[in-house]
């Protein structure tokens, strides 16, 4: 029995004529209803009719390099959230959040201008450009508009509030 007729191999499929051998491309080649590989090629297709591959698992730097080096983007991220949070707990609440507010900004600009960011990489690049984008800006002009003394003042804001409110 050669190795091409053991059934249960993977990469094989079993018919009625016998055994067929099913030649994987690459790990996202499912086979179709035919039984055949549908992509050949492990580069995203125009339109998504499937789960896509998730992008997080890559490495930022070289795979001789150490852990952290490797995962660099998401750890500047979290080092710069969490300088904001500890500004937070000694009482300088606006430079804190608003350093928060700058860490999402930095890790959209990051996930936006880099191929790969390792683990910062959660979504598609689209979903988290947008998402790291719109609550860094949300948090940041939060932080501008806090009171006592606002660095930024929107005077509709306070129409608005009391129109709604009344």
């Amino acid at each position: 029995m050669s190795a091409e007729d053991k059934p249960g191999r993977p990469g094989t499929a079993e018919t009625a004529e016998g055994t067929d051998e099913i030649e994987v491309r690459d790990p996202v080649s499912a086979p179709g209803a035919d039984g055949k590989p549908r992509r050949t090629t492990r580069r995203f297709p125009l339109f998504t009719r499937d789960t896509a591959r998730p992008e997080g698992g890559g490495r930022a730097a070289p795979s001789d390099a150490p852990a952290p080096a490797r995962q660099w983007p998401v750890l500047a991220v979290l080092a710069m959230a969490g300088l904001g949070l500890l500004l937070t707990a000694f009482d300088l609440f606006r430079v804190g959040i608003l350093l928060l507010g700058v860490a999402l900004l930095a890790g959209g600009a990051l996930r936006w201008l880099l191929p790969d960011v390792g683990m910062l990489a959660v979504r598609s690049r689209f979903t988290d450009i947008v998402t790291y984008g719109v609550l860094g800006l949300v948090i940041v002009l939060l932080a501008m508009m806090v009171q006592p003394k606002p660095w930024l003042v929107i005077p509709f804001l306070k129409d608005t509030l009391h129109f709604t409110v009344s």
